[in-house]
């Protein structure tokens, strides 16, 4: 078919580009997986999760540390240091290519992801656009901005769990209930960060799936409607594939062990420099009420330390006039934040664009109200929000915005100059493509077209205006500035406040979105 062509094409041309980006700066991530390979490889399983030469201990779950047990044994015949424990910071040219490379092999399943999203479109009738729609979905999921910065730059695998997640979505929207609930399942056990999004899966299995379909609004199913044994069956899938990959672990005694290594608390609120969240504006909140207090004359000292907030250092920090927060409290706000899209979902299990809206909102929640949330989890709101782009006008507004946004969030990863053109050209021409792409797809009429283009040049505008003032400053004014080597981290805050606001707004307008549906 030509749309299977077209979409090869997209494929071959996104991991020819992925190429080029070899040579590019890589972070300490880089090193998180090398180590990550010699100890699968080195060392017996019993000691995986103790091992500690490096500072970069294993911290994922078991499924993926065999996935990196299994690139181990190529890493291993290409050059047998890479898999040497004591190596720190081994980094030979064969290394790089090595790893580089397997994670641009690994994007081949996000690929095999969108074709079989692709499929299920058609199977329920709203693929009518066809090769339109698959090139789109194509583009804007394998040369994504945020995938190319955080996995082909800063390097990572999430192209691959992304494609987990997408095939497990496809497999739902198939039909094929016990598939989809395999592969999340499988994702789980891959990086627990998916746990985000789990009460979506876990409201719409128990409500689509163990409870007979009487109707689209029925928001309390009768007990003789439920189906034990559909319960049983996908109970015993997911316990299943927990079983294989932490069972070994129970066996040794050591789940303790593990939990530790994946729930780490200890490490504090926000990241090493803040994600853009409602907490990025809580702790500006909090210094803006210090510095007002010293200029009144009030002395309000943070126990903690008060450059901890904004010392791009990972840690636990204590605020100074607002309360401190506790993992407790930023448990409750992301279950308050996701029960609206939870209950939609209850009372309607046979939409699945409510489903997927729920995905998206359940990520959205757990990333502006979550604890440590890393900078790179908007991109778990950004994959599912552009399946639901490609096909609704008011998905595509507030995607357009988020994206550019939540890319530019990431610039900081990005710190060297020399990455500095380079992140800001695939962010514009990200921009470019996706406007025009959805223009052209999800509104049909010059009507339709318009009020697109009315939401994304109203206040949107104004506001990705304002992001090109202040990347303008971080990059070119501040290095320059006199106070620079004072206010090092000024930057960081600067982009993650304004970039929080423009992420609270998206969640806003997401939720107005789905009352409305």
């Amino acid at each position: 078919m030509k749309s299977g062509r077209c979409w090869l094409a997209v494929v071959c041309f996104a991991s020819a580009f992925k190429c080029l980006l070899v040579p590019s700066y890589h972070s300490t991530d880089f090193e998180v997986h090398r180590n990550w390979l010699a100890l699968t490889h080195k060392l017996p399983l019993s000691k995986w999760y103790y091992e500690d030469t490096s500072e970069w201990t294993l911290d994922y779950p078991p499924l993926f540390a065999w996935f990196e047990w299994l690139l181990s044994h190529f890493a291993a015949a290409v050059d047998p240091k890479i898999v040497e424990v004591k190596h720190l910071n081994y980094e030979s040219w064969q290394c790089i290519l090595f790893q580089r490379l397997s994670v641009i092999g690994s994007d081949l399943v996000l690929a095999y992801a969108i074709k079989e999203y692709f499929s299920s479109m058609l199977q329920s009738g709203k693929g009518s656009s066809g090769r339109e729609k698959l090139v789109t979905l194509s583009v804007l999921l394998l040369f994504n901005t945020g995938l190319l910065l955080v996995d082909h730059i800063h390097f990572q695998y999430n192209g691959m769990l992304f494609g987990i997640l997408l095939l497990s979505i496809a497999k739902l929207k198939q039909g094929s209930v016990l598939c989809g609930a395999f592969w999340f399942a499988v994702l789980l056990n891959f990086k627990h960060i998916y746990l985000y999004v789990a009460p979506a899966y876990f409201v719409y299995l128990l409500r689509s799936y163990c409870f007979e379909k009487t109707g689209p609004s029925n928001w309390f199913p009768h007990l003789s409607n439920f189906l034990p044994r559909n319960l049983v069956k996908l109970g015993a899938v997911v316990v299943a594939v927990f079983g294989i990959s932490f069972g070994p672990f129970i066996i040794l005694g050591q789940l303790d062990q593990v939990l530790i290594r994946l729930f780490p608390f200890k490490r504090g609120l926000s990241h090493a420099y803040w994600a853009p969240n409602f907490w990025a504006l809580y702790n500006f909140a909090d210094k803006l009420a210090i510095r007002v207090g010293s200029y009144f004359g009030l002395s309000l000292t943070n126990v903690s330390g008060q450059a901890l907030l904004t010392g791009g250092l990972v840690g636990d920090i204590g605020h100074s006039v607002l309360p401190t927060v506790t993992p407790f409290s930023t448990i409750v706000l992301t279950l308050l934040s996701v029960l609206p899209a939870l209950f939609k979902v209850w009372c309607r299990p046979t939409d699945f664009n409510g489903f997927l809206r729920c995905i998206v909102l359940c990520a959205f929640g757990s990333f502006l109200c979550g604890w440590h949330v890393h900078e790179k989890a908007i991109l778990l709101v950004l994959v599912p929000l552009s399946l639901l782009a490609v096909c609704h006008s008011s998905d595509a507004a507030v995607f357009v915005v988020l994206s550019t946004t939540g890319h530019v969030s990431l610039f900081p990863l990005l710190f060297l100059q020399a990455e500095s053109l380079l992140k800001i050209i695939l962010t514009l021409l990200y921009l470019m493509f996706s406007y025009y792409a959805w223009r052209s797809i999800c509104c049909g009429t010059k009507e339709m077209k318009d009020e697109l283009k009315l939401r994304v040049y109203q206040l949107p505008s104004i506001y990705l205006g304002g992001l090109v003032i202040i990347q303008f400053y971080c990059i070119v004014v501040h290095p320059l500035a006199p106070f620079a080597d004072g206010l090092p981290f000024f930057p960081l805050m600067l982009t993650s406040v304004y970039c929080a606001l423009g992420v609270v707004a998206a969640w806003f307008q997401c939720y107005v979105t789905m009352l409305k549906d």
